[in-house]
């Protein structure tokens, strides 16, 4: 049989890390049952500021069009099931969006990894701490934790 080379660099390959999920799910266990749910939320508040620092900043100069694009490209990555509505180019000023799939909880029950009971708090904080500078804000309208669906709701804040 000959031998195939393949040569790829990086950037030629899909990075997918559903992997991570069930590790932060982890984590999120361990920092509640040591430190408490605040610090769960704090933990992820300052990750939200750090990692999606040019994302805030995106939604400050463009607007909610700039979150959705954001959205819209992890799910597309991770492969959720998300509907969203507005905000159109015209930069409108309320977006709602409804994560039918959750491709992290999907990806860890598939896989029997446990959920973290705040395991919600990746989105519910994360989107806070992301709108926390911008002249928006976020409303966690509901989630189902079994089926890993929520509905967030982003507008912009009144002055």
């Amino acid at each position: 049989m000959a031998k195939e080379i393949i040569r790829q660099s990086a950037s030629e390959r899909v990075y997918l890390h559903q992997d991570f999920h069930g590790a932060l799910s982890t984590g999120l266990c361990y920092l509640e049952e040591h430190f408490g749910a605040d610090a769960v939320r704090e933990y992820l508040r300052q990750f939200a500021l750090t990692f999606y620092a040019p994302v805030t900043r995106s939604i400050k100069e463009r607007g909610l069009i700039a979150l959705r694009e954001e959205i819209e490209r992890v799910h597309e990555l991770e492969g959720g099931g998300i509907r969203i509505t507005g905000p159109g180019e015209e930069g409108e000023d309320e977006m709602l969006l409804e994560v039918q799939v959750c491709p992290a909880i999907r990806h860890m029950r598939k896989q029997e990894y446990s959920v973290a009971p705040l395991f919600y708090e990746t989105c519910r904080t994360v989107y806070a701490a992301i709108c926390q500078d911008t002249p928006f804000a976020s409303d966690w309208l509901r989630h189902d934790e079994q089926r890993g669906q929520c509905a967030v709701r982003f507008y912009r804040k009144q002055p």
